[in-house]
């Protein structure tokens, strides 16, 4: 019997690189990966096939289709926050227009193969926009429903996708689309990650793990928002459990489409002295920008998952003081030896 097929887009990115290895060590699975470039050697024996260009590209989204009967689909493929803002005409173009020509390509799949192919989208706490810090240190914890007023490019992107995907699982047979109804569209608020493998670039949320990195690799770091700005954090391992837990949960255990998931709310500064009590030459200063700021401030401090918990048992194995122990301090510390 043919192993079921696994499609990664913007498998080279550091989530994907993390979500290949466990999916390797998994078994079970053929992966396919499509990135702008092919996969580094250590990540091309992981997988069975590759595709370097771009999701704008339909052709090769159904070439890709025409070769491999795909099963779930991992959209990792997106432009970030911080860069998002800088050109808010190309963040639309790849995180909308490359999302919907992903999700036709999988919708098309599902109809051709008789069956639900599950599309796991990555969302994100940008999707939320609270209007002051005051009125977002009074609210606090929030739910999937309340204060979805983004203020970024990033922000309106994931939200747009959600309600995308949205239609697809609960109104497009109603619109005279039958084949639209397969698809079986799930999604996940990624909180702020934080990676002892790497320092993403161009997240608005880079300020966590680039003070880890940068005191392990003794390189002074500026750190671009407030000591008090606080969002939710997550370790990588984390949000790759995730994405992989609520692919494989039946979909009757579902309530909805859309999950909110948690693990530590921080402040720069609490990570700053945690980061300094590690590494005690770190130096760590503070260069507030104003739009990355504004941004951290329209952003919850912390959001509720109980939904999660109860529909498929999500718990994070990495609190803040697991993950700076045992995960990151002894990984970043090995990278930079």
């Amino acid at each position: 019997m043919p192993k079921p097929v696994v499609l990664v887009t913007g498998a080279n990115g550091e989530i994907g690189k993390s979500l290949l290895h466990t999916v390797a060590a998994q078994g079970g699975f053929e992966v396919v990966t499509l990135d702008l470039s092919l996969p580094p050697d250590t990540i091309r024996s992981l997988v069975s096939a590759s595709y370097a260009g771009n999701i704008m590209d339909r052709y090769l989204l159904d070439q890709v289709a025409a070769h491999h009967e795909v099963d779930t689909v991992f959209h990792l493929a997106a432009l970030l926050s911080a860069r998002g803002e800088r050109d808010p005409e190309l963040a639309h173009q790849v995180n909308v227009e490359g999302t919907l020509n992903v999700l036709r390509m999988a919708q098309n799949q599902s109809a051709r193969l008789g069956r639900s192919v599950r599309f796991i989208f990555p969302s994100s706490i940008a999707v939320y926009g609270l209007p002051s810090l005051e009125e977002k240190r009074a609210v606090g914890r929030i739910r999937e429903e309340q204060w979805n007023v983004p203020i970024t490019m990033y922000g309106c992107n994931k939200l747009y996708c959600e309600h995308v995907g949205r239609y697809f699982n609960l109104y497009a047979h109603q619109m005279g689309n039958p084949s639209a109804s397969r698809l079986d569209f799930r999604s996940i608020r990624l909180p702020g990650l934080i990676s002892a493998d790497s320092v993403p670039i161009g997240g608005t949320s880079d300020f966590g793990p680039g003070m880890i990195h940068a005191a392990a690799s003794a390189t002074p770091y500026s750190c671009s928002v407030r000591p008090d700005a606080r969002i939710p954090f997550m370790a990588t391992p984390d949000a790759v459990r995730a994405l992989l837990d609520l692919a494989s949960v039946d979909r009757e255990r579902l309530t909805t489409s859309v999950y909110n998931i948690g693990a530590f709310s921080l402040s720069a500064a609490q990570i700053a002295d945690r980061v300094k009590k590690a590494f005690p030459a770190a130096r760590i200063d503070y260069e507030p920008d104003p739009v990355r700021t504004a941004i951290l401030a329209s952003w919850p401090e912390d959001v509720d998952d109980a939904r999660a918990r109860k529909d498929w048992g999500w718990e994070a194995a990495y609190p803040w003081d697991r993950a700076f122990d045992e995960y990151l301090v002894p990984n970043v510390t090995a990278k930079y030896r």
